[in-house]
């Protein structure tokens, strides 16, 4: 199943906004809006469930764990993460223990967002809308069976392991 959702995860954005022009990354974190829909929804899983998060000016939630202490990537950076992906309603759709290397700009909006909210070494949570994450979509696992439905809200747990 890990390797159709990071095939996903990549092709799902490999057309990017996001470029490095002489080292700068040119990318507008809250140039996209999640609906308020769709952030009233997140609102109302945060309260039903007593957690608590922060609202990105996107409409993409977070929680800081720990805000790592190491190299500070942006939206156009290579990372190593480790990550656990689920649905609200706890199904556990993708997880990794070990380390996988991604590009910012290959992922999906949500993970572009949210990752730079904290250095290497750190630990956050990401409650993603819809609209930042596989929107109408659904994804497949290597047996055909929907394991992200179409127009689901995913929440990962994700360690920045390291920055390139």
């Amino acid at each position: 199943m890990k390797k159709i959702f990071l095939a996903a995860l990549v092709i799902s954005f490999s057309f990017s906004s996001c470029t490095k022009n002489s080292g700068k990354c040119n990318f507008n974190d809250c140039a996209f809006k999640a609906s308020n829909t769709e952030v009233q929804t997140i609102q109302n899983y945060l309260s039903m469930n007593s957690i608590t998060a922060t609202q990105h000016c996107s409409g993409l939630f977070y929680s800081v764990v720990d805000a790592g202490t190491g190299a500070k990537p942006d939206a156009c950076s290579d990372v190593s993460v480790t990550y656990k992906g689920y649905l609200t309603n706890g199904n556990i759709f993708d997880q990794s223990t070990s380390p996988v290397p991604l590009s910012l700009p290959r992922t999906i909006l949500g993970w572009r967002i949210g990752i730079p909210l904290v250095k290497a070494g750190g630990k956050l949570i990401l409650y993603i809308p819809p609209s930042m994450g596989y929107g109408d979509q659904e994804m497949k696992d290597n047996n055909g069976n929907v394991v992200i439905p179409a127009n689901s809200y995913l929440i990962f747990e994700i360690t920045v392991v390291a920055v390139a």
